[in-house]
């Protein structure tokens, strides 16, 4: 499945009375074809999270990096890792995650 997303960048900032707040850039669209999605439970500091996770390919761009946001289907999907495509030189595939 094809779909096209939002590549954003997680920016934070100092509130005045010292809180945080965060917003995000957009960095431009990027085309995804998305391959099977998967889901597993993440334990963190014994808070139990579902966690789903999906590879993507793309055609390989600077912007894509880890830590940045992928926003499609009406969710956040942050970016894990990105590696080349070996077979398709100019292609990148992403491994993208989103918490429940």
């Amino acid at each position: 499945m094809r779909v096209l997303a939002e590549l954003l960048e997680r920016v934070e900032a100092e509130t005045p009375y010292g809180g945080l707040a965060v917003s995000y850039e957009a960095l431009g669209p990027v085309w995804l074809r998305l391959e099977g999605r998967r889901r597993r439970e993440r334990t963190e500091a014994g808070l139990t999270s579902a966690v789903e996770m999906a590879a993507a390919e793309t055609r390989a761009d600077p912007r894509l990096s880890e830590g940045r946001v992928i926003r499609f289907g009406g969710a956040d999907w942050l970016i894990a890792a990105v590696d080349g495509d070996p077979d398709r030189p100019g292609r990148a595939i992403l491994n993208i995650e989103r918490t429940r």
